[in-house]
């Protein structure tokens, strides 16, 4: 049972990149292969500035009809828009998510590290007893919902609504999507922008693409997505090009130029960030050096160039320093930083490299790690354990049939190793200090 203690109160405000085929809504949410233009995801339309209860309607801002146009300025877009994102911070002293943490049960601790994905075939109460019972964090869509903005929003609703003292230790749930653009667009339909790749988004001004991104954000917000797993800071050079299967295959990268990537992943984050939906830089330390995708095989994911002070780290570099609100971390191997270990499971890289020479005090989640191939040969059970030690936050499955044993080790562990159940306090810290600055929580 949990500790008595004072109430706190839920806020009253609220991809798997599809698999080709029937198998779709079990793969990589965020980093892997864009799902095929017949069963991808698409946008989402604005919600409120905070996040809506299940038992709040959630009016649409009129976002989905804006005719806004690229060459708009960021600022008259964000004027539009008003939404008073906090400015990031890393749950020191002028945070009380320590004092809120210290009130929750090991079993709470554990469950706001693990994020699960819901299916666009599955049933929308089909994660209620998982995120209920085991105190999720987050939920993320996978599987392509094309549907428009009225299901998505139906369907945040009713997982917004699961959050309560009893079952979310009264915190709200991040709700993600993965919004890249192109063929990276799990949220479709009426009230969602097709958004271009990141190749065409390239082809604009930073300021043509802060403003584009702030009507992407406006729409995501009125459908109930308060988290955006994008952009990918990863850079591809010309000389792999289209042979690098997670990226360049599908221009998902903004350049080859790390510079250039910088200045638009920067552009794409303050979009974001003036719609009211946080971001995330993806996938680190880059994936643009490998040939093989980890999401569909093992063989071809070792990057043998890339180094601690690498240039290619500069647009990770600009996104942290632009208060960017998580850092996904992906399953290739670095030979000359970590040889022999998927970058989720690495200290050097986690610890050392990102949070360390990189100062980042933030949120870390892992790319999917339920149905990676490249992560396959790691029991079910430890993975999860194996990224907390590395110095990681959120867990990311598409498959919910992982979360009990994932959440059973994690709880296991903590009562068995002070040590562990230490890094577990910490990682909720982070993760519940985002949600303080995401209106999902609150001190009282």
């Amino acid at each position: 049972m949990r500790p008595s203690h004072s109430r706190r109160h839920l806020p009253t405000t609220l991809t798997r990149l599809a698999v080709v085929a029937v198998a779709v809504s079990l793969g990589a949410a965020c980093s892997s292969t864009p799902t095929p233009a017949s069963t991808a995801g698409g946008s989402t339309s604005a919600a409120p500035s905070s996040p809506t209860s299940a038992t709040r309607s959630t009016t649409t801002s009129g976002a989905t009809t804006t005719t806004s146009t690229p060459t708009q300025t960021a600022t008259q877009t964000a004027t539009q828009t008003p939404t008073p994102t906090p400015t990031p911070g890393d749950g020191g002293s002028t945070s009380c998510a320590p004092s809120i943490v210290a009130r929750m049960s090991s079993g709470e601790r554990a469950g706001q590290l693990l994020m699960v994905g819901l299916d666009n075939a599955a049933r929308r109460t089909s994660l209620d007893t998982l995120v209920t019972q085991r105190h999720l964090g987050g939920v993320i869509l996978l599987g392509g919902w094309f549907g428009g903005a009225d299901r998505v929003r139906a369907t945040t609703r009713h997982l917004a609504g699961l959050a309560s003292e009893k079952a979310t230790a009264g915190l709200g749930l991040l709700l993600a999507a993965d919004q890249e653009g192109g063929q990276v667009q799990q949220l479709r339909g009426d009230g969602f922008t097709r958004m271009p790749s990141a190749r065409v988004q390239d082809q604009g001004s930073p300021g043509e693409l802060t403003a584009d991104a702030t009507r992407w954000a406006n729409q995501l917000r009125s459908a109930g997505i308060n988290t955006n797993l994008a952009p990918v800071a990863d850079t591809v050079p010309t000389s792999i090009g289209r042979a690098n299967g997670p990226i360049g295959q599908h221009d998902r990268q903004f350049s080859s130029n790390p510079d250039r990537v910088s200045r638009m992943v920067g552009a794409f984050i303050a979009g974001m960030r003036a719609g009211g939906v946080a971001s995330t830089v993806k996938h680190f330390p880059g994936i643009g050096r490998i040939t093989g995708n980890t999401d569909f095989t093992a063989n071809g994911i070792t990057d043998r160039t890339t180094t601690v002070d690498d240039p290619f780290l500069e647009p990770f570099r600009t996104g942290i320093q632009d208060g960017v609100e998580l850092v996904m971390v992906g399953s290739a191997i670095y030979s000359r930083i970590d040889p022999n270990t998927n970058a989720t499971f690495s200290k050097a890289i986690v610890t050392d490299l990102l949070r360390g020479r990189l100062s980042y005090d933030g949120v870390v989640i892992t790319d999917d790690v339920g149905a990676a191939k490249a992560l396959a040969s790691v029991p079910v059970a430890q993975r999860a354990i194996r990224f907390i030690q590395a110095g990681g936050d959120i867990t990311l499955t598409a498959r919910p049939s992982t979360v009990p044993a994932m959440y059973d080790a994690i709880t296991r562990k903590m009562a068995a190793d002070p040590a562990f159940a230490k890094l577990v306090e910490a990682a909720a810290v982070r993760v519940v200090d985002l949600k303080l600055r995401r209106g999902l929580a609150n001190c009282s």
